[in-house]
């Protein structure tokens, strides 16, 4: 089981997610890109609850707070999808991408690229702001296009009735999971999200 969590643009509630995602089913972690501070992956260890997550090195570890593509530029380094290989584990597995599905990671291939290399399945979180219905909307449909199968959609924020709906009725997408923003994140609520998750999760389709 291998699932990537990507989002409808750059601070979404990717790495809360995941975390979310690593407590529910015992998953290991691991950021393939990490462009800048903080190291998602340090975020995501301190709040778990469980200690038995194997959090796996980032592939390329970049200093620019930026896309993939300019921060390796930065570090005169370039991605590859050649240079990703899934860590060896046999437990379920979460990937966090950086940015959006479309964010480059060179002059040719795109976050969406290196999901299809990595065959997993999408969990998308869309964070609620002004635009961003047509934001989710295009984020599904161009995962839809290229056949990528999608999980479900995590809802980030203040709730909001109508855009969920909207959503959901327009991508034919479930909702896994609704976490509110203004919540405080620590591993109390982390360990409480994962227990409304997995049971969603159990009972959700795999359908797109």
């Amino acid at each position: 089981m291998k699932y990537f969590v990507t989002a409808i643009g750059t601070d979404s509630g990717k790495t809360v997610v995941s975390a979310i995602l690593c407590e529910a089913l015992g998953a290991d972690y691991w950021k393939p890109i990490q462009s800048g501070l903080p190291r998602d992956t340090d975020t995501v260890r301190a709040l778990l609850s469980r200690n038995d997550t194997t959090f796996h090195p980032e592939r390329f570890l970049l200093q620019l707070p930026a896309s993939p593509h300019a921060a390796a530029r930065a570090e005169n380094v370039t991605i590859k999808l050649g240079d990703f290989t899934l860590p060896s584990t046999d437990r379920p597995l979460v990937i966090e991408g950086a940015g959006g599905v479309l964010v480059p990671l060179n002059e040719r291939d795109l976050m969406i690229d290196l999901i299809i290399h990595l065959d997993a399945e999408v969990v998308l979180v869309s964070n609620h702001y002004l635009g961003s219905i047509n934001h989710t909307l295009l984020t599904a449909e161009a995962l839809r296009q290229r056949r990528i199968p999608v999980r479900g959609i995590v809802f980030n924020g203040m709730p909001n009735e109508d855009t969920e709906r909207v959503i959901l009725h327009q991508t034919g997408l479930p909702c896994l999971l609704r976490v509110a923003k203004e919540e405080r994140i620590d591993k109390t609520a982390i360990t409480k999200y994962a227990t409304l998750l997995r049971n969603t999760l159990h009972g959700t389709s795999t359908e797109h």
